[in-house]
């Protein structure tokens, strides 16, 4: 097994779906990863009726961050920030978790706060368009939360996260396969009330506006884009999706183009979402393919350069 031996930096980003590790090299490009590794996790089915992970849930994740640190161990990576998301963080047993899978491995998972995660979005969004893309605002769905960022500059001046993500949404307002119309009627109008106070708050006149999302990545491609090409989002194409998505199952969701099987179920919820978001925020979004993690990787390797340059001096 190949060794890297140039200094790395590496995030193991443990999710509802799977649990990723990507290492770059300190002066690379998180476009450019040197090692990637992929354990595949279904956590959205391992919530009880409490909120709790189940024994079964601790056991994946347990089993997925070992396998994801191992990799890394043998590659030479010591580097790597173990990063917990919001289907861990949110679960009523959440220190439980981390406390298991410290025990079993080692490694204890680390959380970020909603504005953490918002910040480090909209830095991803930034490095990836330059400085001439200002100003900005960053739209993240994720499965429990959504954040919100913006700005002129490198730092966003404006962070939030609000409780609208799909597989919330979905748990909350939508949890039968078949769902009426009131019942969207009624998460149509939860949505644009919320997105409608908080991005109220967002200072940023005329903002380019961005979405860092699996989420608005599929809903793009469910409207039209092609696979690889840059995306837009625009609000017309979502909103004539939305009865089209309420009419059929998650089977028959997972059919439709961009709309993988394993978020069929909570697409319907993420598109009334993001049709909140669109209708506040100028009614076109342009997918970046950056996010959280990709903010998290540019921190590190921000850090890791300046700590290098001070032992140099």
């Amino acid at each position: 097994m190949r060794k890297i031996e140039e200094p790395a930096v590496g995030v193991l980003d443990v999710g509802s779906f799977s649990a990723r590790l990507v290492v770059v090299p300190v002066d690379g490009s998180p476009r450019e990863p040197v090692l990637n590794h992929q354990t595949r996790l279904r956590l959205d089915r391992e919530l009880d009726g409490r909120g709790r992970l189940t024994d079964r849930g601790i056991a994946a994740v347990t089993a997925a961050v070992a396998a994801g640190m191992t990799t890394a161990y043998r590659h030479g990576v010591t580097g790597v920030y173990p990063l917990a998301t919001s289907s861990i963080r949110d679960a009523a047993n959440a220190a439980e978790v981390v406390r298991h899978v410290a025990g079993e491995t080692g490694v204890e998972l680390r959380f970020l706060s909603g504005r953490n995660e918002a910040e480090l979005t909209y830095l991803a969004a930034r490095r990836w368009y330059g400085a001439d893309a200002c100003p900005m605002l960053v739209l993240d769905i994720g499965g429990g939360t959504v954040e919100l960022a913006a700005g002129c500059g490198e730092k966003a001046t404006f962070a939030r996260s609000l409780p609208l993500g799909a597989r919330s949404m979905t748990r909350d307002w939508l949890p039968s396969e078949r769902v009426s119309n009131k019942q969207v009627k009624a998460l149509r109008a939860h949505a644009l009330d919320v997105v409608g106070t908080t991005l109220g708050a967002a200072d940023v006149e005329d903002p380019r506006v961005v979405g860092c999302s699996k989420v608005l990545q599929q809903l793009a491609r469910l409207a039209g884009a092609r696979p690889g090409k840059c995306r837009e989002l625009r609000l017309d194409d979502l909103r004539a999706w939305i009865p089209r998505l309420a009419a059929l199952p998650p089977s028959k969701r997972a059919e439709l183009p961009g709309i993988s099987r394993s978020r069929a179920h909570q697409a319907l919820a993420g598109a009334i979402v993001a049709e909140a978001l669109l209708t506040v925020a100028g009614g076109k979004v342009t997918i970046c393919p950056w996010s959280t993690r990709d903010g998290l990787l540019l921190t590190l390797q921000d850090k890791a350069r300046a700590a290098a340059g001070r032992r140099a001096a």
